[in-house]
């Protein structure tokens, strides 16, 4: 059986870390057939926007794609090809695995979080007024009146948008994952002791959830304090369902708790339909350079590979690259054991590693 597969490259070094990517998948004797589409920066030009309607396509047609880092511009420019993508097709749970390998310089040992993120809403919702902006006015004079409160003109304004039906699958989600995986705890993240109507809403319809998961123990955090929790004692957690905002700054807080973006990946699933990335960004200023990491980017290959239910392939990959960072003689600079950063290796010398490894486990 070959899988039909979007294949998007990314745009500054995710073209080099896909490719290497794409080797290894091949390797593990699972048939692929590609449907390589492009997105990102450098097809601004061509198409005029950065998420061309035919990778929309190509995902809803093969129902499984995985994609290369794409850049998203700071504070100007273009939203992210990410959130558009996961908007646009519901993906609405982002799944990130937090979990140390043997070699990897990291503070802490046996780490294995897994963090669900809902995707959709939350103040990455997008609904934001400008400053300035007549509407922005009209806003900001309507909740002076309606609230009492006294909003300064010059005020720009997001809204944090949390809905009882993106709670509720959200957190299924998370439970079930659970109870799949041989999970035992879900931890409900939220800051409902402030946002009384907002994370109180995601505590409360989440608690509720819970409660049809007779089998998994439902508990809850406030954010802040999860931070905390998770530097002193990260052992203490299992799997964690966050709003979105959270979610991703909690992602990146575990992937330090790991050893960095270079071994964190992930995934982003809807109903039927899943796209699966590195967490990290496409780092354009070492773009050609052969030098980065492919690895969190061949991690969700493998969680590619147990989502087509290639369950023996995802061990050997997994395995296969756990070997090669755990010798460290054939990984990039940021996985070098004694910093020396002339002992490392470049991207498609890690990935004909990893294969090469695969042969012996």
């Amino acid at each position: 059986m070959s899988y039909k597969v979007t294949l998007i490259p990314g745009d500054g070094t995710g073209p080099e870390i896909s490719q290497a990517t794409k080797m290894v998948l091949e390797a593990t004797g699972v048939s692929f057939d590609w449907d390589i589409v492009q997105a990102g920066a450098d097809v601004m030009d061509k198409f005029g926007t950065p998420l061309p309607d035919e990778v929309l396509q190509s995902i809803k047609k093969n129902k499984v794609a995985i994609k290369g880092p794409i850049t998203t511009p700071i504070g100007t420019g273009f939203r992210s090809v990410n959130v558009a993508l996961r908007k646009q097709l519901n993906l609405y749970a982002c799944l990130r695995p937090c979990k140390t390998y043997p070699g990897v310089r990291s503070k802490y040992e046996d780490i294995d979080l897994i963090i669900v993120r809902e995707n959709t809403e939350d103040l990455y919702a997008g609904i934001e007024f400008e400053q300035g902006k007549e509407n922005t006015l009209k806003l900001i004079h309507f909740v002076n009146e309606a609230k009492g409160t006294s909003l300064k003109e010059d005020t720009g304004i997001s809204l944090k948008v949390i809905s009882i039906a993106a709670t509720e699958k959200i957190v299924r989600f998370a439970c079930q994952y659970a109870r799949e995986n041989n999970r035992q705890k879900v931890t409900i993240i939220h800051k409902a002791n402030i946002l009384k109507y907002s994370d109180g809403l995601f505590l409360k319809i989440g608690q509720k959830v819970g409660e049809e998961f007779k089998d998994i123990e439902i508990e809850d955090r406030i954010v802040d304090n999860i931070c905390m929790q998770l530097v002193q004692k990260p052992h203490l957690y299992d799997v964690l369902v966050l709003p979105n905002l959270y979610g991703d700054i909690i992602s990146d807080l575990g992937a330090g708790l790991v050893g960095g973006l270079g071994v964190a990946p992930g995934a982003n699933i809807g109903d039927g339909m899943a796209v699966f990335e590195p967490t990290h960004g496409s780092a354009p200023k070492y773009k050609g350079m052969n030098k980065v990491n492919p690895m969190a980017m061949m991690l969700s290959g493998v969680m590619m590979l147990r989502y087509l239910k290639e369950v023996e392939a995802a061990d050997r990959l997994e395995k296969a690259i756990a070997k090669v960072i755990r010798e460290g003689k054939k990984v990039t600079y940021d996985l070098v054991p004694d910093f020396d950063p002339q002992k490392a290796v470049g991207t498609s010398d890690v990935a004909q590693a990893v294969i090469e490894a695969m042969e012996g486990v």
